[in-house]
């Protein structure tokens, strides 16, 4: 058992950068995916690692396999997708999920388009799946630079972030912060999901984000627990993802969501709030 769960990290350089990158990035993705969740916005991360598509196709079709120039492309695509659509809602009749929706599907249709066009298959399936057991020295110093600009920002604007996302109406009646530290959110948000994807893809890179933040959701009310439940059922799910990945010989970052998803459905029967629990609860109720 030591040597199935340790053996793989002890033995290979790559499976220890693996590692590491991808702990970095459950622990700075995880918060994000939380304050997500509680502004009703699960699918606007769906919707935005889809968007950083072609910034990311840009560059890599122009530099190669170059981090900087596919992270900047990203960066750039995914705050037009984001400042887009949310001016179109402000001045215009049309709800945000609406313009979010036009504006991902035109931004990943552009990328898959670049990437065919100059691209191969093998190149396509790298962008929108990424590769977390090539991460290089490079790509986790990216990752830890995000996390390092996410938790330096959660610092100031911790409560200004939980007041928007539980009474947006209040924070604005008493405060005009609200409108900057929504446009802060939305940059953390394209941030971690650009980091994400020099790890998971562009598809996948979400998923770190938004499994393990609704998962966290049946255990508990509080934002600060939420958040740590969050990050811990994201460091668990790299590394099992990681661990089954190497002996079942499957693709990595799937396998890393898979468990995600795995502890997602375990939290919705037996958490503290999930379906068992309700269940019980309603049949003493009604005993009573």
């Amino acid at each position: 058992m030591y040597d199935n769960l340790l053996g793989p990290f002890l033995q290979y350089g790559f499976m220890q950068r693996a590692l590491l990158g991808s702990v970095v990035l459950s622990v700075s993705c995880a918060p994000v995916g939380v304050f997500l969740m509680l502004r009703r916005m699960s699918l606007t991360g769906d919707a935005m690692s889809h968007a950083i598509l072609p910034g990311a196709a840009l560059g890599f079709l122009l530099f190669g396999l170059d981090i900087l120039p596919m992270t900047i492309g990203g960066l750039v695509v995914g705050l037009v997708v984001a400042l887009g659509s949310g001016l179109v809602s402000r001045f215009t009749v049309q709800k945000e999920d609406a313009s979010m929706a036009a504006f991902y599907l035109i931004s990943l249709a552009a990328g898959v388009l670049l990437v065919s066009w100059r691209g191969s298959s093998v190149d396509l399936m790298h962008v929108l799946f990424g590769s977390v057991l090539a991460l290089n020295d490079e790509a986790i110093g990216l990752i830890a630079s995000i996390a390092a600009v996410t938790f330096l920002a959660f610092g100031p604007c911790w409560r200004g972030l939980v007041a928007e996302c539980l009474d947006p109406l209040f924070l604005r009646s008493v405060s005009r912060i609200g409108g900057p530290v929504h446009l802060l959110f939305l940059v953390l948000v394209v941030l971690n999901l650009v980091g994400g994807f020099q790890a998971l893809g562009t598809l996948l890179s979400v998923g770190l984000m938004m499994l393990p933040a609704v998962a966290a959701r049946f255990w508990s009310n509080d934002v600060r627990v939420l958040c740590l439940i969050a990050i811990a059922i994201a460091v668990v799910s790299s590394l099992g993802g990681l661990i089954l990945s190497y002996h079942a010989s499957m693709p990595s970052g799937p396998a890393i969501i898979m468990v995600a998803g795995g502890a997602y459905i375990l939290s919705a029967l037996f958490g503290r709030r999930g379906v068992l629990a309700s269940a019980f609860s309603s049949r003493r109720h009604k005993t009573a």
